[in-house]
């Protein structure tokens, strides 16, 4: 491999440390765009409706997510299903009513769908704050928020990116786990007190 005139490799210096971590914590004041995951830059994780959702949860599993796009053959936004939608109490009062095991659901069953999906604009995302955010995440009472614009190639509507209370509960140095969306949005906020 040869490397451009430009750059030049060095043996790394006998007293490296390592880069304190937190030196671009986000904050409540931040940026909201610095806590959303962009699309353009990360592969959206989806599925497609008609996977079961014993395949929808292994897929979060594997790529380490909370929340699948759930999107048809031609890449169309067509809902999201989460993993509370899949390992909460719905799966099985579903399959208890149409008189079938849990394992037999699709993604379809229990997926919202992009009807009832909330999303922010990129435009006024560029404007607001991380606290901004967390706070249309609290009124929602919801872990996720999808962010929109416009493909400037189709002119078309696109899902940009979105927000995670617990990607931006990561940000902020707090561990956010499970599905109790109080106690998840309780730990942020004393985060942010802090």
């Amino acid at each position: 491999m040869t490397l451009a005139a430009k750059v030049r490799t060095h043996k790394i210096s006998r007293n490296a440390t390592l880069s304190a971590s937190g030196y671009n914590m986000v904050g409540a004041e931040s940026p909201a765009i610095e806590a959303m995951t962009d699309f353009l830059r990360i592969n959206a994780v989806h599925v497609e409706s008609s996977a079961s959702i014993v395949e929808a949860n292994a897929r979060m599993i594997s790529r380490g997510v909370r929340m699948l796009m759930v999107s048809s053959a031609d890449d169309r936004v067509d809902g999201l299903i989460t993993a509370r939608d899949i390992l909460g109490e719905k799966p099985l009062q579903v399959a208890q009513m149409r008189g079938c095991k849990r394992s037999e659901l699709l993604v379809a069953d229990l997926m919202t769908p992009v009807a009832s999906v909330d999303t922010l604009y990129l435009n006024e995302v560029m404007n607001a704050r991380v606290i901004d955010i967390l706070d249309a995440l609290k009124q929602l009472g919801r872990q996720h928020i999808l962010v929109e614009d416009l493909d400037p190639a189709s002119g078309l509507p696109r899902v940009r990116g979105l927000f995670s209370a617990t990607h931006i509960g990561r940000l902020l140095g707090v561990p956010v786990l499970g599905f109790e969306l109080a106690s998840t949005f309780a730990e942020i906020e004393a985060a942010l007190a802090n």
